[in-house]
């Protein structure tokens, strides 16, 4: 489990397809308390760290850790998001005592939506994003979602006549700083997670209908 709370920005270093693709992703975690077999959510995808390691270099001791994406984890996700040189939201999985800043999330990304405008509001940026008929239903006003890996709040949702829901996010500085969503630009893919109440509340409706 997580919270869509982001607390590092990891770079893809390399990438090597050989079944799965292995990717070295670098990080400033202390790759020392990151254990074979841990789960760290990356852009909103829950992978397993299959290696690790420190290198030393100009500017110093440099961690790095690497996971294996699957086939359908490559598929299920955001295009593009894979390849070498691409920043990746990072969040270590959440431990009995954390404080849940964000909301609870699974880290398995639902479907992709694509950032349909971004526009400065003062000193923050309102970024709408379409969400596809699959989660459409799922979107709601003043409701979480997850985008890339955080965890924000919806404020506004307008149905469209194809079945897509649009919602708009206020990302505020500091969510800018932090995350990769000071990279949002009009027509980038971004992976959504539903919110897991939701998720569940569809699925009852599914079996009673």
């Amino acid at each position: 489990m997580f919270t869509g709370i982001i607390t590092d920005i990891g770079t893809i270093r390399s990438r090597e397809d050989r079944g799965d693709a292995r990717l070295v992703i670098d990080t400033a975690y202390d790759v020392g308390t990151i254990d074979i077999g841990a789960s760290i959510a990356c852009s909103g995808a829950c992978l397993t760290v299959v290696e690790k390691g420190v290198d030393e270099g100009s500017n110093g001791p440099a961690g790095w850790f690497a996971i294996d994406a699957s086939a359908e984890t490559i598929a299920r996700t955001a295009p593009g998001m894979w390849d070498a040189g691409r920043r990746l939201n990072l969040e270590r999985a959440l431990k009995i005592g954390d404080e849940l800043g964000g909301h609870i999330v699974t880290g398995h990304v639902d479907d992709i939506g694509r950032i349909v405008s971004v526009e400065p509001i003062g000193d923050s940026v309102t970024v709408t994003i379409a969400a596809p008929a699959s989660l459409a239903a799922h979107i709601a006003s003043k409701g979480s979602v997850t985008v890339d890996g955080v965890s924000l709040t919806v404020n506004e949702v307008i149905d469209q006549p194809n079945g897509e829901a649009h919602f708009t996010l206020n990302i505020i500085p500091h969510t800018q700083a932090m995350t990769t969503l000071d990279e949002a630009a009009a027509d980038r893919p971004v992976n959504l997670e539903i919110d897991i109440l939701a998720r569940y509340l569809a699925r009852m409706q599914q079996v009673r209908g």
